[in-house]
């Protein structure tokens, strides 16, 4: 579920109470010593596919760029919970202080910075903490999609599928990265949390992601919708070979009918994805206006903005002739779309490539920085896009957030469970 791009002040927090969350947050763990990692970050023992593009820079300095803006996305935006070992993103948003987006954003940026920040697992348990702590009220071992400044639900209590899959790829990352011997059970918590995706977020006839746990067959319109940034093939495939369940293996190659379909159908010249799709249950197009967030739902908005990166790290990652050939027609269009300035990328387009909203947001900048690992004329455009994310200033939750992971991503430092 989007974050918007426009959020109101952020809300004040007693510094009093501020400082008894980090006192007791401090307490509580002091006694669970940090588990060395297996994969830390730098240590690149995890080499994506032949062919795959890096910044120019070299690894050393890509590494440092990325672990600089690690510090200040932590510094901005990872605070303490209101109970005690619980820690929270703050994305501060017109609807809510805290979105499970971002929580699962969390814990996959902590969990692959581990090595570089000795607090990592802690801040991870902690995110996992305060996920637990806010159960979806339809699937309990799902997560409520959001809250205020003081921990309580807001917008319902039901889920949101994007946040759901990227809190289960983080908990196998954590098993992978700690191993499930300490104080949770990473495995055993991640086995719990895909279950439940499976029963709850996959449409039972199509497999392709729901909107969330909420959708009901009753109202047909929405539970044969889905968003396109939930397409994580990665993650799909990750289940597939972690869990030895070939289920998921049919919800990915789902997933990869329904991208080359989308983009040959309706964007054969862009490769862009809307939004969101309806009629999933029949072949998926692009959602009305209106559908669920508002006028741009059928356009490459602030859902879509995520699909270069999501796509492309499956592309470098696992090599996937689907994956790659979605994610360089991605990056060839923009290259062409922008004469290779990253500055000219705009805040959304319509899928035949006109511009929607026009101004320049690392939200969607960011992610075609991924795109173009795979893309093999694209390293004059990768070094730019690079040298983009590690110069800019810092700016909000999502933006920040999207940028973060495109530069781990891109620095060769995503991991796979």
């Amino acid at each position: 579920m989007s974050a918007l791009s426009r959020s109101l002040p952020r809300a004040p927090l007693r510094r009093g109470l501020y400082g008894l969350a980090l006192a007791l947050s401090a307490a509580l763990l002091a006694g669970n010593a940090a588990a060395a990692p297996n994969f830390p970050f730098g240590s690149h023992r995890q080499p994506y596919a032949a062919g795959t593009l890096s910044p120019s820079v070299g690894r050393a300095a890509a590494d440092q760029s990325t672990a600089s803006f690690y510090r200040t996305w932590k510094q901005r935006h990872l605070k303490p919970g209101c109970k005690a070992g619980e820690y929270r993103v703050v994305a501060n948003t017109d609807d809510a202080y805290v979105v499970s987006e971002g929580q699962g954003y969390g814990m996959l940026i902590t969990v692959m910075m581990a090595g570089s920040d000795a607090e990592a697992q802690t801040l991870f348990d902690g995110l996992h903490r305060y996920n637990r702590n806010h159960r979806s009220e339809i699937d309990s071992d799902l997560t409520a999609w959001a809250q205020d400044a003081s921990c309580r639900n807001v917008g319902g209590t039901a889920s949101a599928t994007d946040g759901d899959l990227d809190m289960a790829y983080a908990l196998l990352l954590a098993d992978r990265q700690w191993g499930s011997a300490g104080s949770v059970n990473y495995l055993a918590e991640a086995r719990r949390t895909i279950a439940a995706i499976r029963r709850s977020n996959i449409h039972p006839t199509s497999k392709l992601t729901h909107l969330g746990d909420w959708v009901d067959s009753g109202s047909p319109v929405r539970y044969n919708g889905s968003r396109s940034s939930d397409w994580m093939m990665g993650h799909f495939r990750a289940f597939a070979s972690r869990l030895g369940d070939s289920y998921w293996t049919g919800v990915l190659d789902a997933h990869q009918a329904a991208l080359a379909d989308m983009q040959s159908r309706h964007a054969p010249n862009t490769g862009l994805l809307p939004d969101f799709v309806v009629d999933t249950h029949t072949r998926a197009r692009p959602a009305p206006a209106e559908f669920l967030e508002g006028a741009y739902d059928g356009y490459y908005s602030w859902n879509a903005g995520r699909v270069p990166w999501r796509i492309g790290i499956d592309a470098a990652a696992s090599g996937d002739a689907r994956s790659r050939t979605a994610a360089r027609k991605l990056s060839q269009w923009i290259r062409s779309k922008t004469g290779n300035d990253p500055a000219r990328v705009r805040s959304g387009y319509k899928l035949d490539g006109s511009v929607v909203e026009n101004y320049n947001s690392m939200f969607f900048t960011a992610p075609f920085a991924v795109a173009a690992t795979v893309d093999p004329d694209g390293q004059a455009w990768l070094d730019r896009l690079w040298n983009h994310m590690a110069t800019s200033s810092a700016g909000d939750y999502y933006g920040d957030s999207v940028r973060l992971l495109s530069m781990l991503a891109v620095s060769n430092n995503w991991l796979r469970p």
